[in-house]
């Protein structure tokens, strides 16, 4: 990994899991890390024990609560306010396999929190995020996303039975779609920005652990013996968010789908369809309230 002395890196979910990890990467190699964390009581700790470690980096721990687009807007206002540029934003945060519930905008809060809650703050973010590199956004996905299907009829689960785990493939799909079409947008608008996805395989998070289902069990008690170590897994997106012969639009993950060194992958087709994501961005903007302005004077929002 490159030196990364001035360079200022946004994580989102920053204290556990890939994030925790990918944040002390980057510590260690000299970056600011602006650390968004929902649970401050545990951030705290966490990045003063990065910093008892040593390393040249340096951090700064702020409250962002996707599952709120108040708190989003509130810590975009706060990145906007403090005039600095974001070289990369790592859209890194998530939650998996939940009981039924919602955000506090009345959103499924799988596809709230996963998707909803980071295209919001990406769009507040856009007027900042630059740099001498040209910017950098990273949305991590996950190899889940071959199985999901976005219902742009119904992603709250209103009408249908709910289903956590193809809830949480729709956010995945999602999340893919988004990367892909903000790389189309950007292009357009003839931005040195560079959008780009990563997954982590399979990887020891703290996901899929907080729920009452019988899957939630096996993931509680089996995800430290079966999956592969948050190091590892934090590969992908560090490579995606520093590499500096990464493209706009590239998909970083294992070699071997789940385990081994990062390489390009390509998305599944339904990852891929560009009307599907055009028409999800549309979605996604009347339902967050966030209008991306690329080219022109930065986002608009209501």
């Amino acid at each position: 990994m490159p030196e990364l002395r001035g360079r200022r890196i946004v994580v989102t979910g920053a204290n556990s899991g890939i994030g925790l990890e990918a944040t002390r990467n980057l510590h260690r190699r000299g970056a600011h890390v602006v650390m968004a964390c929902r649970n401050m009581g545990k951030a705290r700790p966490v990045a003063d024990a990065i910093e008892r470690g040593g390393g040249p980096g340096t951090l700064e721990v702020y409250r962002l609560d996707l599952a709120d687009l108040v708190s989003v807007r509130a810590f975009a206002e706060t990145m906007l306010q403090s005039g600095r540029i974001i070289d990369v934003l790592m859209n890194n945060a998530g939650v998996m396999a939940l009981d039924r519930s919602r955000t506090v905008d009345g959103f499924e809060s799988q596809f709230g929190t996963n998707h909803l809650g980071h295209f919001a703050l990406t769009g507040l973010l856009m007027p900042i995020i630059g740099g001498e590199n040209g910017g950098r956004i990273v949305t991590v996905t996950s190899i889940a996303h071959r199985s999901g299907q976005v219902h742009l009829d119904d992603p709250y689960y209103e009408r249908r039975r709910y289903n956590r785990w193809g809830a949480y493939f729709q956010s995945k799909l999602a999340n893919v779609h988004f990367g892909l079409e903000l790389d189309r947008r950007l292009r357009m608008s003839a931005s040195s920005v560079l959008s780009v996805l990563a997954h982590p395989g399979t990887a020891r998070t703290e996901l899929g652990k907080n729920g009452s289902a019988a899957t939630n069990i096996v993931m509680r008690r089996f995800t430290p013996v079966l999956m592969r170590s948050g190091v590892q897994g934090c590969e992908a997106q560090l490579r995606a968010a520093v590499d500096p012969a990464v493209v706009g639009g590239e998909m970083y993950g294992p070699r071997w789908m789940a385990f081994g060194p990062p390489q390009v992958e390509v998305p599944s087709r339904r990852g891929r369809d560009a009307e599907a994501a055009r028409r999800l961005w549309e979605f996604s903007e009347r339902a967050t309230g966030v209008v991306y302005r690329l080219g022109g004077s930065g986002t608009s929002s209501r």
